[in-house]
């Protein structure tokens, strides 16, 4: 069985920094591509960023020049800095990846439990 298991959150007020990371564990092959999402109350999960397995990085809007993705792979962790956050960045914070179990395995797609940040004006 895979688990996600997100640290890091927290509160920090409004232009403040936090590094969230989320460590992968269980049986894995490999660790294919790695994303982090976000959602309010009341409002659908919103995709932040994503890293392939080579490092190639995608952003959503939001996240662009204040947020950094990183992940190292032998340790199984996918990282998200946050720079310059405003309360707009309040949210329920998710880590997601792809997973491969076994080399014959099909990949599956896994979710972390969540990790709360909040940021204060």
């Amino acid at each position: 069985q895979v688990q996600l298991v997100e640290s890091g959150g927290g509160m920090v007020q409004a232009g403040g920094s936090l590094r969230l990371s989320c460590t992968a564990s269980g049986i894995i092959f490999s660790l294919n591509a790695m994303k982090w999402y976000r959602q309010t109350s009341g409002n659908q999960r919103e995709w932040v960023a994503t890293i392939s397995p080579g490092g190639i990085t995608i952003y959503a809007e939001s996240a662009k020049g204040r947020f950094t993705i990183s992940r190292d792979n032998a340790k199984n962790t996918v990282n998200l800095q946050m720079n310059s956050l405003n309360p707009e960045d309040t949210a329920i914070y998710y880590c997601n990846a792809d997973i491969r179990s076994r080399s014959y395995s099909r990949i599956e797609n896994y979710w972390g439990q969540g990790i709360q940040v909040t940021v204060s004006s």
